[in-house]
């Protein structure tokens, strides 16, 4: 299995082959083939190793990144995806990128924050298993997403009981304007970029402020909306530090 390091992560990138996108008659004969997106080489290598004992399942690749995935490995039809990685991507923007390829997509998490398994499955993705979950729990979890059908757990069905109240509906002028004031821009500079006047921004953050309120997660401070906007997918989460 041929190994090479990222650039843009920490972790190798694992691909089964390199010999270029399958044939449409060569696809229609494979099984589904699995990608595994997560920063830490060793759960590559375990999702890698349960694949191994399955005969109706495939092991595309593993990268640290979407975009190292999509440009490594070929033929992915399900990605397996961690919540945190390396390039402070949001849950929410991957999913999406991935769905732009014909990727559906499963959430392996520790779960340790449901902000992010919230804004994962917003983005509609097909389930939510945990990395503690034994591994044959893990193995049907990838079996079934990889049919396209829904993987029901419970971590999964919580975040979505919670999403309509999570996930705030903001207008795409609001996102706009969130986005660039919560991202350190002042309300002029924003006035400015958007070709608004300053106190119609002005408006739209204390409209934007009051929905946030409506939802149960007030966001009086502008490090408030910093942090709704990352929970939310709005903003790319903070990186972490490569030495920590």
């Amino acid at each position: 299995m041929p190994r090479r390091r990222s650039r843009c992560g920490r972790a190798v990138v694992r691909t089964a082959d390199e010999t270029g996108p399958p044939s449409v008659a060569e696809s229609a004969d494979r099984h589904p083939r699995i990608g595994v997106i997560d920063d830490h080489e060793i759960s590559i290598l375990g999702v890698e190793h349960m694949l191994s004992t399955a005969d109706d399942l495939e092991f595309a690749g593993g990268a640290p990144t979407v975009d190292d995935l999509l440009a490594t490995t070929h033929g992915v039809t399900l990605a397996v995806l961690d919540l945190r990685l390396p390039d402070g991507s949001s849950p929410r923007a991957n999913v999406e990128a991935l769905h732009a390829h014909g990727i559906d997509t499963l959430v392996y998490t520790s779960a340790e924050d449901p902000f992010l398994v919230r804004s994962a499955a917003s983005a509609d993705v097909l389930g939510v298993v945990r990395k503690s979950s034994p591994a044959a729990v893990v193995l049907e979890a990838i079996r079934t997403a990889a049919r396209g059908e829904s993987v029901p757990t419970m971590d999964w069905a919580a975040a979505i009981d919670a999403d309509e109240s999570f996930v705030v509906d903001l207008s795409p002028r609001q996102r706009e304007v969130l986005e660039l004031y919560a991202s350190g821009e002042s309300a002029a500079r924003v006035a400015e970029l958007t070709y608004l006047a300053v106190d119609t921004v002005n408006m739209y953050l204390d409209r934007i402020r009051v929905k946030y309120a409506n939802a149960g997660r007030p966001a009086k401070t502008k490090t408030d909306l910093y942090k709704r906007a990352v929970e939310d997918g709005f903003l790319p989460m903070p990186r972490r530090d490569p030495a920590s």
